[in-house]
């Protein structure tokens, strides 16, 4: 999985959706997380990680509980959460690490 750590690498900060497709909450956060998109534009990368596809992915983030939200900058985990979280609340979260 390469291509996520480059993502997470990057300057600006990723948020990055841990999810699975059976969970409620997390079908909740998908237009939660359009919606961020449309606000933050391209200052800020979202990642979506299905769970169930990417075991190895998630047990490395110690992922135990979805959704599991982490924004990453420079590589470095800055913050991270389990469950549902309005944009607004995101977009704040995201505006302290830019």
């Amino acid at each position: 999985m390469s291509d996520f750590n480059n993502i997470i690498k990057e300057s600006k900060p990723t948020l990055v959706d841990f999810y699975a497709t059976w969970c409620g909450p997390c079908k909740m956060m998908h237009p939660i997380l359009d919606q961020l998109k449309s606000k933050v534009g391209d200052d800020v990368a979202i990642v979506k990680i299905d769970v169930d596809k990417n075991q190895d992915l998630s047990a490395q983030y110690r992922v135990q509980s979805v959704p599991t939200l982490i924004i990453f900058k420079d590589g470095e985990v800055k913050w991270r959460a389990a469950g549902v979280h309005s944009a607004e609340d995101l977009e704040a979260k995201l505006k302290e690490f830019a």
